[in-house]
């Protein structure tokens, strides 16, 4: 099963096609397609992570939605003093779903395969 490691809002995430993710906001309509940036591709023992062979990745993923996370309180205290503060944050999140993984190692396996037949 091929997958591939990708970078988004500052994680990154291993992804297979198929998978849900729930990442930091992405600009971008719901159901819109968008492509990813790919750190890392494999494909059974076919490892692709070099800068070079990276620009033949493509690891596209449509938005399902947008959404908040929950929320969070953040609280404040300094005792003896009198000092309280209370605030909250909610993240603001979009679900995608990877939809295609290509290139790399995958296509040159295919093309060893044709070759030999």
């Amino acid at each position: 099963m091929a997958y591939a490691v990708i970078k988004t809002g500052g994680k990154q995430y291993r992804v297979e096609e198929g998978t849900t993710l729930l990442v930091e906001r992405l600009s971008g309509d719901e159901g819109s397609k968008i492509e990813l940036e790919p750190l890392l591709f494999a494909d059974g023992d076919k490892t692709v992570f070099g800068p070079s062979d990276l620009g033949k990745v493509k690891v596209e993923a449509k938005v399902v939605g947008h959404e908040r996370g929950p929320k969070l309180r953040i609280f404040k205290f300094k005792p003896k003093r009198g000092y309280k503060r209370r605030t909250g944050h909610r993240q603001e999140l979009t679900r995608i779903e990877v939809t295609k993984i290509t290139g790399g190692a995958r296509s040159r396996a295919k093309k060893d395969d044709e070759e030999k037949s």
